[in-house]
């Protein structure tokens, strides 16, 4: 019975360590949200206000943002290595630099592989997403926006890759919704976490 009592409460101490850490690895990286919503809904308003533009304009835009919000990624989850969930942040934000490097570097690719690239980073993403919700689900109550981020950009992933023989104004305006309503939902979670270091509750 003592050592069933141990092993219990070994499991306890167990789980509550892995909420703490949870808890202050998304608090340690509420920045890296907040600076991703902000880069995606910028991006959003442009694709909207400049539906018209070429490929290569929207191309260009897509890239920038993918780029800046892979690179905060990777220094967010490097600076946290220490605690749980930081390898999903280390992967998105690799696969995002090299995607948004190849765009920025290769600006006249095809519009067809262009959106293909679009599809397979935005489900990606939304796997993440999901995945890292996964894992903080026990230490923070606001882990909802993390499975809504993930199931919409996972939903509009597939509809690009669908719609992508439509192409033109179809095309770009599923990729500024989904840009706009991430970027939303990541500001909306940025805040959020950032009270998780304030106040040390979920």
């Amino acid at each position: 019975m003592s050592d069933m009592g141990n092993q219990s409460g070994s499991q306890v101490e167990s789980v509550g360590a892995m909420v703490r850490d949870a808890r202050e690895f998304c608090a340690k990286n509420w920045w890296v949200y907040l600076l991703g919503g902000i880069a995606a809904i910028v991006f959003a308003i442009l694709a909207f206000t400049k539906p018209g533009a070429a490929a290569l304009v929207l191309g260009l835009f897509f890239a920038a943002f993918i780029l800046v919000d892979g690179i905060f990624s990777v220094i967010g989850a490097l600076a946290n290595r220490d605690h749980d969930g930081w390898w999903l942040g280390l992967i998105y934000g690799l696969l995002a630099i090299a995607v948004g490097g190849y765009l920025l570097a290769v600006p006249f690719a095809a519009s067809m592989a262009l959106v293909w690239t679009v599809a397979f980073v935005v489900i990606f993403f939304g796997v993440t997403q999901v995945a890292l919700g996964v894992r903080v689900r026990k230490a923070v109550k606001g882990e909802w926006m993390l499975y809504l981020t993930g199931a919409l950009s996972i939903i509009a992933g597939i509809m690009m890759a669908s719609n992508i023989v439509i192409g033109g104004l179809t095309v770009v305006y599923l990729i500024a919704a989904w840009a706009l309503l991430v970027g939303i939902l990541r500001v909306l979670f940025a805040l959020k976490a950032r009270q998780f270091g304030k106040s040390g509750l979920a």
